[in-house]
């Protein structure tokens, strides 16, 4: 329990239902949803679409999502990859012809073809409940009528406004030319009209006819080979999670393209290394995670693509003989700048929420741009900003992530579900690109670990690497930092928080739910 006499949140309590999103608007759009009949997929649906009005920064209609999902009953999760695929025409010797060395952040080659809108769809269409256009409206709502922009949404908005240089984007997301403000009233009403067309249409409204035509319009002006046929061909995909045992907790997660090993390979890391620091907020335990981090994004970059177009070695990652490779680099005193080389099988990165129905249906949802405002490439006539996340691949022809048509990039996006005795523990996620698996494994390990409650979990500060230093919040005492350093990292204080997270706990012991919300963002638990 947490000390009354300093700031800090308690976690929110419920019987019946519980939500925890980024955003107080999405949170209680997700209750209002249950409490009119509307089930836990519902709710998902109309909070991603609420927040991709609200938080425009971190996601909208033109970035991609991704799904887990407990069904009451049901042994299996449900686990939905609604990621976009590349264009026909996005071959490694198109790319050449341009003279493209790489994909960046705002060139119209990183968009791919958007598949949050047909996640929707699928998701409504195979469990859920309302109608599809009821669960449009409140976005459409603030869309039209406006919304009141709260500060971590401002404070993004501003970080990535060198981004809203084009017309499209200067006419939608600026107001009178310049970033709103925390308590100005902002309005979308291009993607209002957008949004009418999707809940009337669903997927067609989006991926056929005016909408369509408008987004590849837009990208073929800038120099994208995007066509009608590409983004009619979009289509989710169910996959099967993947999981590890941590403590007698199974983190469940997406398999590839998705990077959720990243945290699976890390917590089998971590059993095999042993005890953990007694201080959660130590220099000693920062270390440990930091070097086992840096271990398992190197596989992640080594390995991880699109399965339906390259070899992805998902057993050969978690195996038992590479994690003991992996663990013997391991120095618990200091830090090892060389990560050495990367085992080789034989022969050969937003906002995040979880909500929980009355009748038990569990979701972790997530849906993102990438990038502040993804590439900042935004429609004038329809109001759609699009993703960066063609900025997944590669240009290698020889690496298993590089470009080819129709092709998934290797993707940061993870919901998160831990599992006890066969049921949901809870139901999470931590936004923030590159740094969700971490996040995963810090909200794995400050309750399993070191036995904090939900919300304090999501309150520790945090740590995690950047290039060649780590990135300390400003939250992490200056001794710890300081501990670091002597241990051989380099430090950064780093200008916005990492990530920020949503939980749903299950406590089975006495039937109740319990909802965290992260204080990094302007969000809340909301249940009852």
């Amino acid at each position: 329990m947490r000390n009354f006499h300093f700031p800090g949140r308690s976690p929110v309590f419920g019987r019946r239902a519980m939500c925890a999103t980024s955003h107080p608007a999405a949170s209680l759009t997700a209750i209002d949803i249950i409490k009119s009949g509307g089930n836990a997929v519902d709710a998902a649906i109309a909070a991603a679409a609420v927040l991709a009005v609200v938080e425009p920064a971190m996601t909208g209609i033109g970035g991609d999502c991704f799904a887990l999902i407990h069904k009451p009953g049901r042994k299996k999760l449900i686990a939905l990859n609604a990621s976009g695929r590349a264009p026909k025409a996005a071959t490694p010797e198109f790319f050449a012809s341009k003279g493209l060395k790489k994909f960046e952040t705002t060139n119209v080659h990183s968009v791919t073809v958007p598949g949050a809108i047909d996640g929707w769809c699928t998701l409504h269409a195979d469990y859920g409940s309302m109608p599809f256009d009821k669960l449009l409206e409140p976005a459409i709502e603030l869309a039209d009528k406006g919304f009141v922009v709260a500060p971590r949404v401002a404070a993004d908005w501003a970080n990535g406004a060198r981004k809203l240089t084009g017309a499209g984007a200067k006419l939608n997301l600026l107001k009178d030319g310049k970033v709103p403000k925390a308590g100005e009233v902002m309005r979308f009403q291009a993607l209002a009209k957008t949004l009418r067309k999707i809940a009337k249409e669903g997927r067609a409204g989006f991926y056929e006819g005016e909408v369509a035509r408008d987004m590849v319009k837009e990208l073929n002006a800038l120099g994208g080979c995007h066509t009608v046929e590409d983004f009619a061909a979009q289509r989710s995909s169910y996959v099967e999670p993947i999981s590890v045992d941590y403590k007698g907790v199974d983190l469940c997660e997406l398999p590839p393209s998705n990077h959720g090993i990243v945290a699976l390979i890390m917590l089998r890391m971590l059993a095999k290394l042993g005890k953990m620091p007694a201080n959660p907020v130590s220099a000693e335990r920062y270390h440990v995670l930091m070097e086992v981090a840096r271990q398992a994004f190197a596989m992640r970059d080594a390995f991880c693509a699109d399965p339906d177009m390259a070899d992805v070695p998902v057993e050969h990652m978690l195996s038992d003989a590479v994690i003991e490779k992996l663990c013997k680099r391991i120095d618990r005193k200091k830090h090892r700048p060389e990560l050495g080389p990367i085992p080789q099988p034989a022969g050969s990165d937003t906002v995040c929420f979880s909500i929980v129905d009355e009748k038990g249906l569990t979701v972790s949802f997530i849906n993102s741009l990438y990038g502040d405002f993804g590439t900042g490439i935004c429609t004038a006539k329809t109001g759609i900003t699009l993703h960066n996340r063609g900025e997944g691949f590669v240009l290698d022809p020889k690496h298993p992530n590089c470009v080819a048509p129709g092709k998934r990039p290797m993707h940061t996006l993870v919901p998160a579900m831990a599992m006890k005795d066969g049921k949901p523990m809870m139901a999470f996620g931590v936004m923030g690109a590159h740094f969700q698996p971490m996040g995963h494994v810090y909200m794995m390990s400050n309750m399993l670990d070191y036995g904090m409650d939900a919300q304090e979990a999501v309150d520790t500060p945090r740590v995690f690497f950047e290039g060649d230093a780590l990135h300390a919040e400003y939250s992490v005492p200056d001794a710890v930092v300081s501990g670091l350093e002597a241990m051989g990292h380099k430090v950064k204080r780093r200008e916005f928080p990492w990530g920020g997270g949503q939980i749903v706990q299950f406590d089975r012991e006495n039937g109740t739910l319990i909802g965290a919300s992260d204080p990094r963002k302007d969000g809340l638990a909301l249940g009852y």
